[in-house]
């Protein structure tokens, strides 16, 4: 059996919308009595009728527990404040990173050699200038590099000469015992 939602409206009658106003309000009372006596909590419960009557409850001062109210209300409201300007922050500054990203891949497709058409003569010159620089740059760390390889070749080069020579001795320190060939 499948239930379906049960849709609640208006009492039409209204001697029996007064009754069940009554029973239900006296139930919601009794039911924040408990939940004050039985968790220790602190409950306030306010009620108008239709008529502007109001019915009560409260576990301690009522006025205190509204004060209490209206203060976490606040509180809450200014953290969603600081929320949603943090969060404001965070959107202008991911347009910004989006505008970078898009000006920075516009020029590496002009560094590559593409969409250069569209380029004014004094792009097309800084766009050379970068690419002389960026060159410069290269070739520099590449000359590097080699002189570093060669200074740990010439160190090897060195410690095998002295390995060599070494090795030679004690080959004229004791001939015969020697399979070594000198050339």
């Amino acid at each position: 059996m499948v239930r379906g939602k049960v849709q609640m409206r208006r009492i039409e009658n209204e001697t029996s919308r007064q009754v069940t106003f009554s029973k239900r309000r006296n139930g919601l009372l009794k039911k924040a009595y408990e939940l004050s006596v039985l968790c220790d909590a602190e409950v306030a419960l306010i009620i108008f009728s239709q008529k502007g009557k109001l019915f009560e409850f409260s576990s301690s001062n009522i006025r205190k527990t509204i004060k209490k109210y209206r203060d976490c209300v606040k509180e809450e409201h200014r953290n969603n404040q600081d929320i949603e300007k943090h969060l404001q922050e965070l959107k202008l500054e991911t347009a910004n990173m989006a505008k970078k990203i898009e000006f920075l891949e516009l020029s590496q497709r002009k560094l590559l050699g593409q969409n250069v058409e569209s380029g004014s003569l004094e792009e097309l010159r800084q766009i050379e200038s970068q690419l002389e620089r960026s060159l410069k740059n290269i070739r520099e760390r590449k000359t590097q590099l080699f002189k570093e390889e060669m200074e740990r070749l010439k160190a090897e080069e060195v410690l095998l000469l002295e390995e060599n020579a070494r090795l030679l001795q004690k080959v004229k320190q004791n001939p015969q015992s020697s399979d070594v060939f000198i050339v």
